[in-house]
C-alpha cells in the first residue's frame, strides 16, 4: 500500500463514527457524516449539539436510536444496553475511556420476583447518569486493540466535555425543566430538573476548570398484572383427578391430549406501584498545560441514584381442584384461558403490601497526563480508582418489605385469559370468617407473614494505563501500551421471615386492631387505562398501606406472642479479577489501486487472573409450613469458601476501508473480542432451595453452585459495510455482520444432598408423610398438597394414623376438605423434618462452559435533508439473527441454552430545523426478544418481552441567541410493557406506561 492521502492524527481515537444529533441540528449532522467517512472502523456515535444539549433526557433513550442498538426499560425510562443481540451484560461501559465499575440489583420497578433481586451482573445502569453533562456517547462494535475487553457485543463509552477543549473563557448553560407523568396517583403532578455546567480557561489556554451539577426529581405510577408460575405438565398428570388439579366433574373445554405438555397458573395478580426518584449527579474538571508540550486533567465523577416503591397487590390464587377449565386448542402447549374453582367453605386472597428502594452511587477519582516529547511522539498516562454500590435503602434498611395479609372471605372466584391479560372474579362469603357485614372491607383482612429482602452490590476498579503513539507522517501512526486494572465485586443479601397470623390467617381483623388506620381500601382496577379488568362487586375492592408502617406496628406484637424475626437466607460473594494487558496499533493511509484506501492492524494481550469467595450461612432445616410452601431455617455457622480460575487472551483486528467510487465508501474488519462471565456464575457457594410443591407429588428442591475457572466468552466477528454519501447531508449505509461465538455458559446438572437437609415431605414409606399418603388413599381422598400436608400434619400432632384419619374424614366431603379446617391447621402446625425423613435429593445446577453459537445481522441506515425546506429524515433497520433460540415445547424437566437480548430494531425520525425551529419526532421499535431461558419455579419456563414501539416529540425554539425554550413529549401513545412464557397467553407481567411530558428553558452564556 502506497501511504499518501492523510487523515486527521486524531482519528484513530474516534475510529468511524456515526454521529447522530437527534435534535436536527443540520450542521452537526453534516459534520458527523464527514467523520464517519473519513475515519476508520465500525463506531457509531451521539453527540449534543451544544454545551449542555444532549438530545435526550436519558442516555439509554439516546443510544436506542443507534443501529445495532436496543434497551431495556424500568419504570418506562431506558437502563439496559443490548448491543448487536449480546446483553447488558456483555457490553462494556466506558467513561472517558475508563472502564466503569457495575452496580445494580434490579429491585424497584419489576415483577413480584423482583424483591428477591440479587447484584450478580456485569450491567451498567445508564438512568443513573444524566444527560445534559456528556458530550459524546460512542459505539464501538468491532474490536480495537487499544480498547479494554468485556464487550463481545459492543462497548460504549461515555465522554465529557473538557474545559480546554473549547476555551472560550466563562461559558456555561443553566436549564429548568418540569416534568408532568400522567400516571402520577398520590405523587406530584409535576417534578422538578435542575442542571448547570461552567467552564472556564485562561486566556493563555493554560488552566481550565469546568463544573456540571444535575438534581432530577420524578414521581410516577403503574398499573400491572402478573403470574406467579405456570406449571407445565403432560396432559395426562393434569387431567388424572387423582393428582387433585381437576376432579371427575370438572367441566373441561378443548380437552388437551394426554401426550402433549399443558400450561397453568397458581395464580393472577393486580398490582399499584407508585414511585419516586431523585437523581443527583456532579463532575469536576482541572486542567493545566505548562506547555504546549504538556497536559495534565483531574477529574472527579459522582452519581447517586434513589428510586423507592410501594407496591400493593390484589391476588387471586387457587386452592384446586378446578371446577371449570378451558384450553386453548395449542398443540405445542396447550395453555388453560379460564378456569373456575369453588371453595368448600372460604379460602383467602391476597392483598400483600410492599416497600420496595435502592440507592445507586457512582464515584470516579481519574488522573491523565498526556505529553508530546516532540512533534510525532507522544506519552499517555491515565489512571483512575472508582467505585459503584446497589444499597438498600427502604426506612429500615432494606431492598424490600413485605406483609402478606388476606381476606378469608372467597366462595367462589376465576381468571379469564382469552384476552392476553387477566380478568379476575371472586364471589365472597364474609359471614364464615370475615366481620360478616356482607362487605369486603379492612375489618376482613388478617395478616400472615412479614419479610425483609436486604440486597446490594459493591464493585470497585483500580485502573491505569500508559500509551504511547508515534506519527509515521501522511496520516499514518504507530500506537502501544501497557495498561493494569483490579476489580473487586462484593455481592451481599441477607433474608428474614416473621411468623404473624400464618398463611392460614389464624387472626382475622389484626391490622385493624394492631395498625388502625394504616391500611385503607381503594379500588385498583380502576385504575387500568388500556388493559380491561372487568371487574365488578367485590373484584373492585383493593388495599394498600405503608408496608414498613405495618411491619413496625405488627412485628413487636406478633414478637410478644413467640413469634420471633428469624433469618431465612444469607449470601456473601466476592469476586476479585486482576487484568494485565499490552496492546499494539498501527494505522496505514494511503492508495490502494488508485484510490483513497486505509488500514488498521492491531493485537491486544490480556492476561486475567480470578479468585472467588464465598461466607456460607448453612442451613439446618427445610420446614413444611403449608400445601406447597416451605422455608429454611438457617443456623449460626458460616462456612467460608474459596476458588480461583485464570486464562490469558490474544485479541487480534484488522481494519480497512476504500472509497471504491467517488462518494461510496466500502468496510471490512475482523477482530476477535471476549466477554468475562457474569459474577453470579462465578460464585462459589452451594444454595439450596426450596421445592415448589411436596416431593411425594413431583415438586422437586433445587440447588446451584457456581464456578471460578469458567472461560470467557470468546467472539470471532466480521464486519462488511457499503455507505454512499450522495448529498452534503445525506447518505445510505447498509453493512452485514457476523459473529461465531464459543464458550458460551452453558448449565451443567447434579442430583445430590446439600448441607445433610431431610425432605419431611417425601411420602416415603415409614414417614409421616408416607403414612399420609397410605391414608389417602385408604378412603379415597385424592393426594393433592393442601390434603397432603393436612393428613401429615395430623399424623404427627394427633400420634397416629387412625386418630388422624377420622379427623380428616369428619371435616371431608364431596371430595374436599372444609376449608375452614384447612386454614385452622395451616395456620396452626408446621412440619418439622426429624430422623426418619430421607435426605433431600437437589437438582444441583451449575455453570460450564459448553455451547457455541452463531450470531449475524444486517444493519441498514439512512439520511436525508429535503434541500433548504429544514426537513429531513433518519431511518435505520437491524435485522439479527442467530443459531441460539429457545424450544418452547421442550420438556420442562430439560434446562435449555439460548441468547437472551436477540432481536430486530428500528427508528424513524422526522426533523425540521429553520427559523430557530428544530423539532423531531421519533419512533422506536424493538421486536419480540427473550429476556431469560429459565424463571425459575420449577418449569423451567422461559421469558418473552413483547414488541415494544415508543412514540417521542422534542421541540424546541431559540428566543434569543442565548435563551431556548423546549418540550418533549415521552411515550406518547403510552406503550405498554408485557412479558409471557412458553405461549403469549403465558402472561408473567403486564405494565401499563404512561406519557409523560417535559417543558424546559435553557440559557447560556
Amino acid at each position: 500500500m502506497a501511504v499518501g492521502a492523510l487523515a486527521p492524527a486524531q482519528a484513530q481515537n474516534n475510529g468511524s463514527e456515526d454521529v447522530i444529533t437527534v435534535t436536527g441540528v443540520r450542521g452537526s449532522l453534516e459534520q458527523a457524516m464527514d467523520i464517519k467517512r473519513d475515519a476508520h472502523g465500525v463506531v457509531d456515535a451521539i453527540s449534543a449539539d451544544d454545551i449542555g444539549s444532549f438530545p435526550d433526557t436519558n442516555l439509554a433513550e439516546s443510544l436506542q436510536r443507534i443501529t445495532g442498538v436496543s434497551i431495556n426499560r424500568v419504570n418506562g425510562e431506558g437502563s439496559l444496553v443490548t448491543v448487536r443481540g449480546f446483553g447488558s451484560g456483555f457490553t462494556l461501559v466506558t467513561l472517558n475511556g475508563r472502564t466503569m465499575p457495575t452496580a445494580n440489583v434490579e429491585t424497584v420497578g419489576g415483577d413480584q420476583n423482583a424483591d428477591f433481586a440479587t447484584g450478580d451482573s456485569r450491567s451498567f445502569d445508564f438512568s443513573n447518569l444524566a444527560s445534559e453533562g456528556v458530550r459524546t456517547l460512542e459505539v464501538y462494535k468491532t474490536g480495537r486493540a487499544e480498547i479494554a475487553s468485556g464487550g463481545i457485543g459492543g462497548t460504549v463509552n461515555i465522554a465529557t466535555r473538557r474545559p480546554l477543549d473549547n476555551p472560550d473563557g466563562l461559558t456555561g448553560t443553566i436549564g429548568v425543566q418540569g416534568m408532568h407523568d400522567t400516571g402520577v396517583v398520590t405523587g406530584s403532578d409535576l417534578t422538578p430538573e435542575l442542571t448547570g455546567l461552567l467552564s472556564w480557561a485562561n486566556p493563555e489556554e493554560t488552566v481550565g476548570v469546568s463544573l456540571f451539577g444535575s438534581v432530577q426529581r420524578r414521581d410516577s405510577a403503574s398499573r400491572s398484572a402478573t403470574v406467579n408460575g405456570w406449571n407445565v405438565e403432560r396432559g395426562s398428570a393434569f387431567l388424572d383427578p387423582a393428582n387433585g388439579r381437576v376432579s371427575a366433574g370438572t367441566t373441561i373445554t378443548n380437552s388437551p391430549d394426554p401426550n402433549q405438555l399443558v400450561a397453568y397458573p397458581n395464580d393472577s395478580r393486580y398490582h399499584l406501584a407508585q414511585a419516586e426518584r431523585e437523581r443527583i449527579n456532579g463532575q469536576l474538571v482541572f486542567q493545566f498545560r505548562p506547555t504546549n508540550a504538556l497536559t495534565l486533567t483531574a477529574d472527579a465523577t459522582y452519581a447517586r441514584n434513589d428510586i423507592d416503591e410501594q407496591r400493593t397487590d390484589q391476588t387471586n390464587w387457587f386452592n384446586r381442584p378446578f371446577n371449570q377449565v378451558t384450553f386453548d386448542g395449542n398443540p405445542v402447549v396447550a395453555s388453560t384461558l379460564f378456569l373456575q374453582e369453588n371453595i368448600a367453605g372460604v379460602k383467602d386472597t391476597g392483598f400483600e403490601q410492599q416497600y420496595r428502594a435502592t440507592r445507586d452511587t457512582l464515584q470516579s477519582f481519574g488522573f491523565n497526563a498526556e505529553w508530546w516529547l516532540s512533534d510525532d511522539f507522544s506519552l499517555t498516562f491515565d489512571a483512575h480508582t472508582s467505585s459503584s454500590e446497589s444499597t438498600p435503602n427502604n426506612p429500615m434498611g432494606v431492598s424490600s418489605t413485605l406483609i402478606s395479609m388476606g381476606a378469608p372471605v372467597i366462595a367462589a372466584h376465576s381468571v379469564d385469559f382469552s384476552s392476553g391479560f387477566p380478568v379476575q372474579s371472586i364471589t365472597i362469603d364474609d359471614s364464615v370468617r370475615g366481620n360478616g357485614n356482607g362487605v369486603l372491607d379492612v375489618g376482613d383482612i388478617g395478616t400472615q407473614i412479614a419479610r425483609t429482602i436486604a440486597s446490594s452490590q459493591e464493585h470497585d476498579i483500580d485502573e491505569f494505563r500508559l500509551d504511547a503513539g508515534w506519527d509515521l507522517g501522511n496520516g499514518s501512526r504507530f500506537d502501544a501500551g501497557i495498561g493494569y486494572r483490579s476489580s473487586t465485586m462484593v455481592q451481599q443479601r441477607s433474608q428474614t421471615q416473621q411468623t404473624l397470623g400464618d398463611w392460614g390467617i389464624s387472626n382475622v381483623g389484626d391490622v385493624e386492631q394492631y395498625a388502625a388506620g394504616m391500611l385503607e381500601s381503594y379500588c385498583l382496577t380502576c385504575l387500568f387505562d388500556s388493559y380491561d379488568p372487568m371487574s365488578s362487586g367485590d373484584s373492585l375492592v383493593a388495599f394498600r398501606g405503608n408496608a414498613v408502617d405495618i411491619y413496625n406496628a405488627l412485628s413487636p406484637v406478633y414478637a410478644g406472642m413467640g413469634n420471633a424475626v428469624s433469618a431465612t437466607g444469607e449470601d456473601f460473594n466476592q469476586v476479585d479479577e486482576e487484568i494485565w494487558s499490552a496492546y499494539a496499533q498501527v494505522i496505514m493511509e494511503g492508495e490502494l489501486m488508485g484510490r483513497p484506501a486505509s488500514f488498521v492492524a492491531g493485537v491486544r494481550y490480556e492476561d486475567t487472573s480470578v479468585e472467588s469467595t464465598a461466607l456460607v450461612a448453612v442451613p439446618e432445616a427445610i420446614i413444611w409450613q403449608s400445601d406447597n410452601d416451605f422455608t429454611i431455617q438457617l443456623s449460626n455457622a458460616v462456612q467460608p469458601v474459596s476458588s480461583t480460575g485464570s486464562y490469558d487472551n490474544v485479541l487480534p483486528s484488522l481494519d480497512f476501508q476504500i472509497e471504491i467510487v467517488d462518494d461510496v465508501i466500502a468496510r471490512a474488519s475482523f477482530s476477535n473480542t471476549i466477554a468475562r462471565p457474569s459474577y453470579g456464575d462465578l460464585f462459589v457457594a452451594d444454595d439450596a432451595d426450596t421445592p415448589p410443591r411436596p416431593t411425594a407429588l413431583g415438586g422437586i428442591a433445587s440447588g446451584s453452585t457456581g464456578n471460578a475457572g469458567l472461560l470467557p466468552l470468546e467472539s470471532d466477528n466480521f464486519d462488511v459495510s457499503l455507505e454512499w454519501y450522495y448529498d452534503d447531508a445525506s447518505y445510505v449505509s447498509i453493512g452485514f455482520f457476523d459473529k461465531r461465538v464459543r464458550n458460551f455458559v452453558g448449565t451443567g446438572q447434579t442430583t445430590r444432598n446439600l448441607f445433610g437437609l431431610r425432605d419431611p415431605s417425601s411420602g416415603a414409606a415409614g414417614t409421616r408423610s408416607g403414612d399420609a399418603v397410605d391414608a389417602l388413599g385408604a378412603i379415597g381422598a385424592d393426594p393433592t398438597d393442601v390434603n397432603l400436608f393436612t393428613m401429615t400434619a395430623l399424623i404427627e400432632q394427633r400420634g397416629s394414623v387412625a386418630a388422624a384419619t377420622a379427623e380428616f374424614q369428619a371435616n371431608y366431603s364431596g371430595g374436599a376438605l372444609d376449608q375452614a379446617f384447612i386454614d385452622a391447621i395451616l395456620a396452626a402446625y408446621d412440619v418439622t423434618p426429624n430422623a426418619s425423613d430421607p435426605l433431600f435429593q437437589f437438582e444441583v445446577t451449575g455453570p460450564i462452559n459448553n455451547r457455541e453459537g452463531k450470531i449475524h445481522g444486517l444493519e441498514i441506515a439512512a439520511q436525508h435533508f429535503f434541500g433548504d425546506t429544514g426537513f429531513g429524515v433518519q431511518a435505520n433497520y437491524t435485522l439479527v439473527e442467530g443459531d441460539v433460540s429457545i424450544d418452547v415445547g421442550a420438556d420442562p424437566s430439560v434446562d435449555q441454552f439460548a441468547l437472551v437480548g436477540l432481536s430486530d430494531t428500528a427508528n424513524l425520525t422526522l426533523i425540521y430545523e429553520k427559523h430557530g425551529l428544530s423539532a423531531r419526532l421519533a419512533y422506536n421499535w424493538r421486536d419480540e426478544f427473550l429476556s431469560q431461558t429459565n424463571r425459575g419455579g420449577g418449569s423451567r419456563n422461559p421469558v418473552f418481552v413483547e414488541a415494544f414501539g415508543q412514540l417521542d416529540l422534542n421541540v424546541s425554539y431559540d428566543v434569543t441567541d442565548d435563551l431556548v425554550v423546549s418540550f418533549e413529549a415521552i411515550n406518547i401513545t403510552g406503550e405498554d410493557l408485557r412479558t409471557f412464557g412458553r405461549d403469549s397467553s403465558n402472561v408473567w407481567f403486564a405494565q401499563e406506561l404512561d406519557p409523560r411530558y417535559l417543558l424546559g428553558a435553557r440559557y447560556r452564556f
